[in-house]
């Protein structure tokens, strides 16, 4: 019996620690997403009206508070809160600084695969 009590223990605690980890990874990666949003110099269309970088990101940033249950990872974040409007359901869109358009969906996509493949630092 206290084998099996101690194996149970062990099982639970590993699934928690397993599921905050991740929770923890997710938050990051999704933070490090709307802080490049931040420090972009792109122009963000959202329902036909031009943003700032900032303003995109305190935007999604207050998405991303009020809606954390549709963002379990960076790649829900990008497709369920920084890929269209919730109101009226038009995609967002970036103009880069290079006058290329982009969708939010594709340009975020491309930027959370670049944090995944930079290195870590030692």
């Amino acid at each position: 019996m206290r084998k099996a009590t101690l194996s149970w223990l062990f099982i639970t605690f590993f699934a928690l620690f397993s599921q905050y980890n991740f929770a923890t990874t997710s938050d990051n990666e999704i933070n490090q997403l709307i802080e490049f949003i931040s420090q972009s110099n792109a122009t963000f269309i959202r329902n036909g009206d031009e943003h700032s970088g900032t303003e995109a990101a305190d935007h999604l940033a207050m998405k991303y508070r009020r809606a954390k249950r549709y963002a379990k990872t960076a790649e829900d974040f990008i497709e369920n809160l920084a890929s269209k409007s919730s109101w009226s359901g038009k995609p967002y869109t970036v103009i880069l600084t290079d006058g290329t358009t982009i969708t939010a969906n594709e340009w975020l996509t491309d930027e959370l695969t670049r944090l995944r493949n930079t290195e870590k630092p030692q």
